[in-house]
């Protein structure tokens, strides 16, 4: 019975990643019924193997920083994580990311190496909640650099976007410890004395790492830096496709684009991103086909070095087991 349960989930979640996949692959398809496809072809032609190589290397290289980010926040939690088992932990996240049913994912798949890893699993819980949280300001914060940088040149339209996102994002925060406080006493109401002291070791590790006002503020840093690090990336691959922008207009798009691609509709956000990108770039002056071409570049970076990750995380996990004192 028990058995017969779990191979319907597992159907279950194989069909809705196929039916993601194919969702992206329809809005992509959507996006190449309306744009020149040889002038496309060859915007994704100018992109040399070099230069592929040297960007995924710079995104790898970028996640890197976000594995000692996510293992500083994790551990002033009081997690007591290594830097083996938290790359294990942050790789599997980016193939969990790409690769599972939902748009958590990745954050499942950090759980549940971290959680089996850690003498305190409260810990691991508290500390990816606020790395997450660490990452949605650092994409805010690039927002504003980019309201910033744009006052007067900022198209109206993009300009409304741009605050309606900032507004969305601290009604969802609001919202959310709002739910939080409401449900709190319920929840613990009858409920034993084991989940007690579970929530209890919870509240705990929280209460850790927001008594840790340094180390919220390095992620923070940190977590802007990879998405700058990201942005620049992307706007180097635009231009090896023939697309020149001013760096300015990166800062609206792409952590708008990216924002976006957060809603669970295709896996990855693969499509919705590039759609997004080509409608809050095209007032600016730029040629769809060559944001599309920039996207789809841009993508095949993402998906490489997402299975790149998950192999790194599958040898970890076998180094891990073969030496298990380490």
């Amino acid at each position: 019975m028990i058995g017969a349960h779990h191979s319907e989930d597992r159907n279950r979640g194989r069909l809705l990643i196929a039916l993601r996949w194919l969702a992206a692959a329809a809005v992509i398809g959507v996006l190449l019924r309306f744009l020149p496809l040889h002038l496309l072809a060859e915007a994704i032609r100018r992109v040399p193997a070099t230069t592929f190589l040297a960007i995924l290397l710079g995104y790898l290289s970028a996640h890197a920083v976000g594995i000692a980010k996510w293992r500083m926040v994790v551990n002033a939690a009081g997690a007591q994580l290594d830097f083996r088992t938290s790359a294990q932990c942050y790789a599997g996240g980016l193939f969990g990311t790409l690769f599972l049913p939902s748009i958590i994912g990745g954050d499942v798949v950090r759980l549940a190496v971290g959680l089996r890893r850690s003498p305190n699993p409260a810990a691991v819980l508290a500390g990816n909640v606020a790395d997450r949280f660490m990452d949605v300001a650092a994409q805010g914060g690039l927002v504003l650099v980019g309201l910033l940088l744009l006052p007067g040149a900022l198209p109206a339209s993009l300009r409304g976007q741009a605050q309606k996102a900032l507004i969305y994002l601290g009604a969802a925060f609001t919202l959310l410890i709002f739910m939080v406080l409401l449900v709190y006493r319920p929840l613990l109401a009858g409920r034993s004395f084991h989940f007690r002291r579970r929530i209890a070791r919870l509240r705990h590790a929280l209460s850790s790492v927001s008594g840790a006002p340094h180390v919220l503020l390095g992620s923070w840093l940190m977590g802007t830096a990879i998405q700058t690090a990201f942005l620049v990336l992307t706007a180097k691959l635009a231009e090896t496709c023939g697309l020149v922008l001013p760096l300015r207009d990166w800062f609206i798009a792409w952590p708008l684009a990216k924002l976006a691609a957060v809603l669970p509709l295709t896996q990855g956000g693969i499509g919705v991103r590039e759609a997004a990108l080509v409608g809050l770039l095209s007032p600016f002056g730029a040629a769809p086909h060559l944001v599309l071409a920039a996207g789809l570049v841009w993508e095949a970076v993402v998906i490489t070095g997402g299975v790149l990750s998950g192999l790194v995380a599958f040898l970890l996990g076998r180094e891990k087991i073969a030496h298990p004192s380490r």
